[in-house]
Formats: C-alpha cells, structure tokens, sequence
C-alpha cells in the first residue's frame, strides 16, 4: 500500500490518525501508520506532557501535529473580554439548559481530559505560541495539519523553519487551490461525512476534483473511512492515502468516557449532524438534545469561532462529566454506523491492510475476465 506520502513522509502504509488520544498516535505510529495529536484540547502544560509522554513511547517512528489557527480569525486573546461580547440571550440559552437537566457545576479539583475552551488552544496567538514551543522542543513531529484553512503565513515559516511537512484541510477545490499557492505540502480533502468541521461535499465526488485542482501535490481523502476497500476506493480516486479520525473512537485506547463511547458504537450514520452549535463553524457531530436545542426555532444563531467555543464548552463537558445521556454529543462522521466493536488501534490497522488487499484483488480480477 506504499503511495508517494509514505515516501515523504518515510511511513509503512498511508493511513492517517487524528485523535485527541496520545496512546492512539503512538500505536498507529509502531503499526505503519501515521499519528497525529489534535492539540485544540490541550492546555499548554498539558500538552506539554501529553507529548513528552509520545516522545518516550513511540521509539524511532514519528508523529504530527494538529492545531486549529483560521486564516482569519478574533484576534482579541483576552478570555474576560471574548466573554463579554457573547450577549446575553446566548448566556440564558445556555443557563437555561443546564437547568432543564439539573446539571451541577463541575467539582472546584476537576481535570477534563480536553481543556475548557478558555485554557486550551483557540484564543488569539496562543496555538500559534503553543506551536512554535511544540516544534522547538519536540523533534519526532515531522508533520503539521492547519485544521481550518489555509496557514497563516507566520505559521508556514514556523514550519519550515523547523523542516515540518504540512499540510491543510479543504472542502472544496477552491480551498485546495490557496493551499498550494500557500505553500502547503499535502491537501486533506474534506468530504461532509467527515467528523468535526467539514464542507458539504461527499468524499466520492471532492477527492478527484481536489486531485485534479493540485496535482501533483499530494493528497489524502477524508470522510467516511472506516474499511480497506474505502482506501482502495481513495487510492483509486487519486489519493495517495487517508486521513480518519472516528475510525479510532470506539477503539480501547481512545480518550472517550464511556457514555460517549457506547453512544459511538449504537449510533448509525443517519445519527450525527452537521451544526454550528459546539464551535460556531459547521462541525458534524452526534445528534443530541443538545444540538436539537440548537435547531429549535427559538435558539439564537450561533456565534463565530471561537465565542461560540467559549459559550459551550464547558456546558459540553458537565452533560458528558455527569452523564446526562440525552445531551452528550461528541463530533463523530456518518462513518460511525460502521463501528460496531471495541478493538485494539493495532487489530484495527491489520483488518484495514487485510481487506485493502481483497479489495484490490476483487478489483484486479476484474481485469482477467
């Protein structure tokens, strides 16, 4: 399955994990792949230690970096003052749920997983910060993707300063087209099944017009990959590989509390959504009361990036700390529906190789007749 990525890039087989889970970098790292830390969640200090933690553990393979720095974004980093320009109707919006569902306000000593979004990395210059501290002390990340557009100028040189392959997510060709004229490595295409924030068009038909749009730049196809047979399918699109993220949530290393990950493995692809109600991009996600509330005719409209962050995110945790089953939601692609087991990262990186080969031996056999 070795693609020009793998060459680049100096992997085994081109499948790409984003997750928020350090033990899953690491193992899809030693199994061939490639691991790449979603940082958004992480204060810097912890970070700092989730990292230093994969630097100990992965031995000679490498891994990469994810962070979320728009092209555009409030360059206010200031959190008192970010929350003062959400209006009061959202604020009430929020207070008003929590009490329908007699949510408690999370213990003084409590420690999330994932940061609040006033400590973690979305507010101003600090992921640009937090990046530059992260290239300069952690020499096995060889790969940056900009999770929301094109990089900013100040970040490409960062990385090429520090020799770092990037790359960056589009949901559209014309997405694709600015991040090669800015410089950019590799281009994810986006499909709208995908997880997190996403476009509207379908993998199937975004890859080719991506490939086209930056040939011969390569590319990875994001979307409703769960099978070999979706990576030969990729591969057969033009791709040079793939990057998934709900592949890995149901897994035994994956970082989901356990009502999230029982959601994971019940849910169908008819059971997520695509709404601006978590972080005020459009972002899929599992369908909950929570982004039913958000739907409703009376909700207010989301806010931009990243004060809507700010005006949930905490909110998000207490459903998912006290188990108010109703209104945990996680971002998770259509995908999901075929997630049925609770597998190892290593069983599922052999079952992917197992059947990408039957999958090109059914294809080949095609070829004889």
């Amino acid at each position: 399955m070795r693609t020009s990525i793998c060459e680049l890039l100096d992997i085994d087989v081109p499948i790409f994990a984003f997750t928020h889970c350090r033990d899953v970098v690491v193992e899809v790292s030693k199994s061939g792949g490639f691991g790449v830390l979603g940082a958004v969640g992480f204060t810097p200090e912890r970070l700092e230690e989730e990292l230093n933690w994969i630097d100990r553990n992965i031995g000679d393979y490498k891994y990469g970096i994810d962070f979320l720095i728009p092209a555009s974004r409030i360059e206010e980093d200031d959190t008192e003052k970010l929350k003062a320009m959400i209006p009061d109707e959202h604020q009430a919006f929020i207070k008003a749920l929590l009490a329908e569902n007699d949510v408690p306000e999370l213990p003084p000593d409590y420690v999330g997983h994932l940061a609040s979004a006033e400590d973690g990395a979305t507010i101003g210059d600090r992921p640009i910060e937090m990046l530059r501290t992260t290239l300069e002390k952690h020499k096995k990340i060889s790969f940056y993707a900009n999770a929301l557009g094109t990089p900013p100028p100040e970040v490409m040189e960062l990385c090429r300063s520090h020799n770092i392959r990037v790359a960056a997510m589009a949901g559209e060709a014309k997405h694709a087209a600015k991040h090669k004229a800015a410089g950019c490595d590799i281009v994810i295409a986006v499909g709208g099944e995908a997880a997190g924030h996403t476009g509207d068009i379908s993998t199937l038909v975004l890859t080719p017009q991506v490939v086209k749009e930056v040939s011969p730049m390569p590319v990875l196809a994001a979307g409703g990959i769960g099978s070999g047979a979706q990576i030969a399918a990729a591969i057969a699109l033009g791709a040079q590989g793939v990057w998934t993220g709900s592949l890995w949530l149901p897994t035994q290393q994956s970082e989901l509390t356990p009502i999230q990950r029982s959601k994971v493995i019940a849910s169908t692809s008819k059971d997520t959504v695509r709404s601006r109600c978590m972080s005020g991009k459009p972002n899929r996600m599992i369908k909950s009361g929570f982004t039913a509330a958000w739907d409703a005719d009376d909700a207010p409209e989301p806010l931009p990036f990243p004060l809507q962050y700010l005006l949930t995110s905490d909110a998000a945790e207490r459903f998912a700390h006290f188990s108010i089953d109703e209104m945990v939601s996680y971002p998770a692609g259509q995908v999901i529906g075929m997630l049925n087991d609770e597998l190892s990262v290593r069983q599922v990186v052999q079952s992917l190789m197992e059947d990408y080969i039957d999958a090109v031996e059914r294809v080949a056999a095609t070829l004889e007749l």
